[in-house]
């Protein structure tokens, strides 16, 4: 029985060598150009299914296969070219895709998550990053490099022990005695490092996904939405590994808002016209959706941020009087409410449930110009979360002139921040300012 207990121990150790092993045999070189790929597609409007993930990789490993012939790799590392293994598989053991259709799995998605995130910490230049800022020190749970003398009633869990023992002998010198052991202690000699208190923050981020939000960006990587993905997917990583006591909530919001699970923010697509009406730009539906997020949020630091390219074209009507005062002033009005198919095929398609209860949703594109009705909702609902005590911050990614100018003003009586960000820098304008946590982002053309 010894015997055969060793046996299946030493099967066992083998077997794990040789998985460990396998996964070496990838240079780290060639495995950050796998998941760089592999981000790229999963960001992608239109799902790419694993059999056309194969074929890209092979075409990334054929690339790099040709540069092989020029710097040659470790004799160790693995030709994923000349194996007959399809790549996929080969990730597939290596824990970075499962044969699903969403493919990503965690490891993959904080591991690639990672690699975004150092790319944009190195296109930071304000300087270091650290914890959210505060001037309160005291009773916190950062301990702080400065120390001060302990006083009365203090607790004595941080206790500069060297400074204390330096501060008794200092004292008995100052005397001109012998310094004799054991130390005797005096009150006056107990040194404690100072603390400061962690800020608690949590964020809901609203990204608008409207039909326009896949605008290609100028550079033609990607359009504006793939941008904000980005940005989202390093924040989140960023906020797990170093702020994992703040929380961040992501909402998508189109005609109608939802809350979207932060594995899935990769796969977040835009809607069209399609999609039954739901294209339309509800800031209402995305402020009601992240207020009821934030209350049940125990943080006393909240905020939203509003990421979105076009000014609100719907709002929600609460009952039929509210209807028929629009129709009476414009009697073509267009009211729309999902019905069980729209649905049924939004949680079918994008594991997503749409907020909607008993309202209704007024619809109204102005060419330029706000509808008063969608205005004053989306004005009342912005209200609401103020009265709450909650931030509300716009970022636009378009630079359409009335669209500024209708954000600056919502922001203004809001005493909230609107900024105009190029879409190829929002993923280091939202990191630099939730590490920062100040009253200002960076590379704004607009603000105050």
């Amino acid at each position: 029985m010894l015997l055969s207990s060793t046996k299946n121990f030493v099967y066992f150790l083998s077997e794990s060598n040789q998985s460990k092993s396998s996964e070496s045999q990838i240079s780290n070189e060639k495995l950050t150009q796998i998941l760089k790929t592999i981000a790229k597609q999963a960001l992608k409007e239109k799902t790419t299914s694993l059999q056309a993930l194969e074929q890209v990789l092979q075409g990334v490993i054929q690339e790099s296969s040709s540069e092989y012939q020029l710097v040659k790799d470790t004799e160790q590392e693995m030709d994923l070219r000349g194996s007959n293994e399809p790549i996929t598989k080969y990730l597939q053991k290596l824990g970075y895709l499962k044969d699903e259709k969403k493919w990503l799995t965690n490891k993959a998605f904080f591991e690639i998550g990672q690699r975004l995130l150092e790319d944009t910490i190195k296109a930071i230049n304000e300087g270091g990053f650290g914890f959210h800022e505060t001037s309160n020190l005291g009773t916190g749970n950062i301990i702080l490099d400065t120390t001060r003398k302990l006083e009365l009633g203090d607790d004595i869990k941080n206790l500069d022990v060297s400074g204390t023992i330096l501060n008794s002998v200092k004292r008995v010198k100052s005397k001109k005695t012998t310094i004799e052991f054991p130390l005797q202690l005096e009150f006056d000699d107990f040194e404690k490092f100072e603390t400061k208190e962690e800020v608690k923050v949590t964020v809901v981020y609203c990204i608008d996904l409207s039909s326009t939000m896949k605008y290609s960006l100028t550079s033609g990587e990607g359009s504006r939405i793939e941008a904000a993905k980005r940005a989202l997917w390093a924040l989140y990583v960023l906020n797990k590994k170093f702020f994992p006591n703040d929380s961040i909530y992501v909402v998508g919001f189109g005609s109608l808002a939802s809350e979207v699970k932060p594995h899935d923010i990769p796969y977040l697509k835009t809607y069209d016209a399609n999609d039954n009406f739901l294209h339309y730009t509800n800031y209402q539906a995305a402020f009601r959706l992240a207020l009821r997020i934030l209350k049940k949020d125990g943080a006393h630091n909240k905020r939203i941020v509003l990421i979105t390219d076009g000014q609100p074209s719907a709002c929600f009507i609460d009952d039929e009087s509210q209807q028929n005062a629009i129709l009476s002033d414009k009697p073509y009005s267009h009211f729309y409410k999902p019905d069980e198919t729209t649905l049924s095929k939004m949680k079918e398609e994008r594991n997503v449930k749409l907020d909607i209860g008993k309202e209704m949703v007024y619809l109204c594109y102005r060419y330029r110009q706000v509808d008063p009705a969608i205005e004053a909702k989306t004005l009342q609902e912005a209200k609401k979360c103020k009265r709450e005590g909650i931030e509300i911050d716009t970022i636009m990614v378009s630079e359409e002139a009335d669209l500024l100018k209708y954000v600056e003003n919502l922001e203004k009586y809001l005493k909230g921040r609107a900024y105009y960000i190029n879409p190829e820098k929002i993923d280091r304008v939202l990191i630099s300012d939730f590490i920062s946590n100040k009253k200002k982002i960076l590379n704004s053309r607009h603000g105050w």
